[in-house]
């Protein structure tokens, strides 16, 4: 399905389209700050391993990141961070930022890194924020495969590609083509580890 919605004013009834189909299970393409990701409710694995076989990847090494409505949900996901830190989350949430942190109990185990990290992540998108809200809890959320990253710009173009492989492809206007910038707070001082859209001044 590819579901047209309002990018500043998203339909009510079409969220809650998304909402009923990552409850069930199910996997969708998504518009965020940067680029289009694949997304799924954190609590299906099976949802989790079907993304992972789209992009013929382990989950085990897989960049996987959270997609949160709000920094509420860091306490909960991950372990407890220095004011110091939560007050530099703050400063550049939301946005184009996927922010590595040390991952609770509460992560499953699916989507821990080997480290035992998480990537939280808290687009700067009225979509993303309306039905990940309306969900209850974060989404899993993946970048699409390989290197074609301006073709992954058009929805239209997405559902071509991938629209037989996901169950619902959110077309929320033309994307981005720049990812998230990812910086590491699991050290002492925060490390980018991706340059992306973002610009971070610690």
């Amino acid at each position: 399905m590819l579901l047209q919605i309002h990018p500043k004013n998203p339909q009510p009834k079409y969220i809650k389209t998304i909402v009923d189909c990552l409850s069930d299970g199910g996997i969708i393409i998504y518009p965020t700050d940067t680029v289009y990701g694949f997304g799924c409710d954190i609590y299906h694995p099976k949802a989790v391993e079907r993304i992972c076989r789209i992009k013929n990847i382990d989950p085990a090494k897989a960049n996987l990141s959270f997609i949160c409505h709000d920094l509420s949900d860091l306490s909960r996901y991950a372990k407890a961070i220095s004011t110091p830190t939560f007050r530099t989350l703050k400063k550049y949430i939301p946005g184009p930022f996927t922010f590595i942190l040390p991952a609770s109990k509460e992560v499953p185990k699916i989507l821990k890194s080997k480290k035992d990290t998480i990537g939280l992540r808290v687009p700067d998108n009225i979509i993303a924020q309306e039905f990940i809200r309306a969900l209850g809890h974060p989404i899993l959320s993946s970048s699409l495969p390989g290197e074609m990253v301006e073709e992954y710009t058009d929805p239209e173009r997405i559902y071509e590609i991938f629209g037989k492989q996901v169950d619902i492809v959110v077309d929320g206007g033309i994307g981005g083509f720049e990812y998230s910038t990812i910086i590491d707070f699991t050290q002492d001082q925060p490390e980018i580890t991706r340059q992306g859209l973002g610009v971070f001044e610690d």
